[in-house]
């Protein structure tokens, strides 16, 4: 369940099509190793409270939530441990609906082809199609489709990492679901966070969803070659993204024009090059 909205209950997960069930997920030295462990469902039950006992359904549900997020922050940092000993530049790559994130990832894994072997986990409420898009692209990938689920979670991350061959790739990009309010609260123990503003959804984004913005390392606006039929005010688009923003690096690109792309890849080497400590 979601913290934010409170989806979820009663949806199904699937990798790459397969039913993932709930479980725990443990990593033995540097392979994930999935273990899992299934607990029966308690029903609820009725109680009559007294008057000074009307709150705690707020209570109890505050502690749901924080327990949720407690869970996830720990088997994010399984993630983050795992990653760090592979080597893997991992990136959570966040935007909403439409902003461009498949086109910017299989552009990028072109860019890069020769240079850093890239793989994708892509997450989507349903179907396949971005993903099947990459895969004729060559591209290695595995798919998460979260049901009812408005955001990836880590442990669906660990799931999705046994259908790579991660010893083969060098950066992994775990594109998220379309959304900019639940996501923002679910580390998948990436190195990079990373979130997008196409240039059609107009300046003011950053200061409408602020955490999310706030939360990033890079920021990217995309389609830029769609400014000015848009009358995309690229000066207040900027100031917006650092007011909110003010430590991530800020890109400009057109992957449809590759406009762009050269910075974006080369901080993509930059980072991967700090990650495996070389200048």
């Amino acid at each position: 369940m979601c913290k934010d909205c409170g989806c979820g209950q009663g949806g199904e997960v699937r990798i790459d099509g397969q039913m993932a069930a709930e479980g725990h997920h443990h990593f033995h030295g540097t392979e994930p190793a999935h273990h899992q462990h299934h607990h029966a469902d308690h029903p609820g039950h009725d109680h009559s409270h007294a008057p000074d006992e009307a709150d705690a359904p707020d209570r109890r549900t505050l502690a749901v939530h924080q327990s949720l997020l407690d869970k996830n922050d720990r088997l994010a940092e399984r993630n983050r441990g795992y990653f760090q000993a592979k080597g893997l530049l991992t990136l959570n790559l966040l935007s909403s609906p439409g902003s461009g994130k498949t086109t910017l990832v299989q552009k990028t894994a072109e860019a890069l082809r020769g240079i850093l072997r890239l793989g994708v986990i892509v997450g989507d409420l349903a179907t396949d199609n971005d993903a099947a898009r990459l895969r004729q692209a060559g591209i290695p990938v595995a798919q998460i489709t979260t049901g009812t689920v408005c955001h990836l979670e880590a442990e669906m991350v660990a799931r999705a990492l046994a259908r790579l061959k991660v010893d083969e790739l060098d950066l992994l990009v775990i594109e998220n679901v379309g959304n900019l309010v639940c996501p923002a609260s679910y580390d998948l123990g990436e190195h990079l966070r990373v979130v997008l503003l196409s240039v059609t959804e107009g300046e003011d984004k950053p200061l409408k969803y602020p955490p999310i913005f706030h939360s990033a390392q890079a920021a990217i606006v995309t389609k830029t070659d769609l400014a000015a039929p848009c009358a995309f005010d690229r000066q207040r688009a900027l100031e917006n993204l650092r007011r909110v923003s003010h430590h991530a690096r800020i890109f400009e690109l057109s992957a449809r024009t590759g406009e762009g792309l050269d910075a974006w890849c080369g901080f993509l080497q930059e980072q991967k090059r700090k990650l495996a400590g070389r200048p």
